[in-house]
């Protein structure tokens, strides 16, 4: 049977429907039509997979976004094929042949575990958290070889950035950049308006897909390019003959962030990052005695006092008996520690591979924006950056300490041998 869907490609949005790879990175300007684009090559994968009850997944970076962006659309491409159905509570389509597409967010990738998914399409990737390619919709492709998407507008050098230079370097790839020259999709006159009113550097974020600008509301936006640009985050070696300092943000339901450096000469390497999720201090502590690091100093947030109801202890008591101290920090605004955090961001070296999660964190890291009344406000928006750039906040708080240290418990913790 013969489906008419009412979508008319436009010339460039065509090409890219000719050109697709197994994975895609397209980077577009806005009002180019990157969700229609990607919403009907869905529909389409769904109902020409060559397997039984193909599953496909529409990612937005936010649950919220998902609904507000592509369920109308949606809706709309899909109403002519006769028998299919919407879940409205679910977010999900349902085809006659047995296919289905879930619509979610990258707020809550978890949703999909344990699925198989033959297409996937991962719309504004710049905001999403990157573990939720990694570990949950990339292994949901793998048993039947599914294909993915990876679609938006750039929004500094992050997640997204990295998957668009990868593409140009490996087989079954493809990748696509679209400025508004390419497309010739708005009219001189409106891109004239546009410029006067956004100014030079968004609009060559928005319409030329410049990755040089940063996000929109990151706070530490300009310390990140400006050490970009001074080539501060580059490849910094671990000193076998200094000590690494920690500094945490420990969760309870949430992540727990930990950040190492080291100092020599005034100077502070940042040298390791590492996230732990649903995971115990205690069999934290133990994976950093597996780490081949002497530790010097860690520091934490007063909330390491807080006793917990299990065991009525507290988990800076809870370090102790493993051997770890930690200095508690004072209880400081947030707006204060953000600050701290942008001067340590001029005086630190990065190393590029082993902080490149919390690098992303620091990128993302940003206010919450109000849609209703368009601007943001004061206070940082919670999401999976949250973690890592309270921490980086810490260890703002901690730097005079890790330039003049004062130590405290045991003079050195090393790991655990054998």
């Amino acid at each position: 049977m013969i489906i008419e869907i009412p979508y008319r490609p436009r010339p460039y949005q065509l090409e890219l429907h000719n050109n697709l790879k197994r994975f895609n990175v397209i980077v577009a300007h806005r009002r180019f039509g990157k969700t229609v684009f990607a919403v009907n090559q869905l529909i389409r994968d769904v109902l020409t997979c060559p397997l039984p009850n193909a599953r496909g997944a529409y990612v937005a970076p936010l649950y919220s976004q998902a609904k507000r962006v592509a369920w109308d659309y949606m809706k709309e491409f899909t109403a002519p094929i006769p028998g299919v159905k919407y879940n409205i509570s679910e977010l999900s389509v349902d085809f006659p042949n047995g296919s289905r597409i879930y619509l979610i967010g990258a707020d809550n990738p978890d949703s999909l575990r344990g699925i198989f998914l033959d297409s996937v399409v991962m719309d504004e990737v710049s905001q999403m958290n990157p573990k939720a390619w990694r570990e949950v919709i990339r292994p949901s492709l793998a048993d039947r070889k599914g294909k993915a998407i990876f679609i938006g507008t750039p929004s500094g050098r992050n997640a997204f950035y990295d998957f668009y230079q990868k593409a140009g370097e490996l087989e079954d790839w493809y990748r696509a950049l679209l400025t508004v020259e390419d497309t010739n999709a708005l009219d001189e006159k409106e891109l004239e308006a546009a410029k006067a009113e956004m100014g030079i550097h968004e609009y060559q974020q928005e319409f030329l897909c410049s990755w040089t600008a940063s996000i929109k509301g990151a706070y530490y936006g300009n310390e990140m390019s400006e050490a970009r640009l001074d080539g501060r985050i580059t490849k910094v070696p671990w000193e076998p003959n200094l000590e690494v300092h920690t500094c945490w943000d420990l969760g309870f339901s949430d992540a727990t962030a930990i950040w190492f450096c080291q100092t020599t000469a005034g100077e502070i390497r940042i040298i390791d990052h590492k996230e732990f999720t649903e995971t115990s201090l205690i069999e934290i502590i133990k994976q950093l005695r597996e780490l081949p690091y002497t530790y010097g100093q860690h520091f934490a947030p007063h909330d390491l006092e807080v006793r917990e109801l299990s065991s009525g202890k507290s988990r800076r008591s809870i370090a102790e008996e493993l051997g770890f101290y930690f200095q508690v920090l004072p209880k400081m605004a947030v707006a204060d520690g953000i600050e701290l955090g942008r001067l340590l961001i001029r005086r630190v070296w990065f190393d590029e591979e082993n902080c490149r999660e919390g690098l992303d964190c620091l990128d993302n890291y940003r206010r919450i924006w109000d849609d209703k009344r368009q601007v943001f406000l004061k206070q940082p928006l919670h999401d999976w950056s949250s973690h890592s750039a309270d921490a980086w906040r810490y260890l703002g708080q901690a730097y005079e300490q890790l330039i003049r240290p004062a130590r405290v418990g045991p003079p050195r913790q090393r790991r655990a041998i054998g």
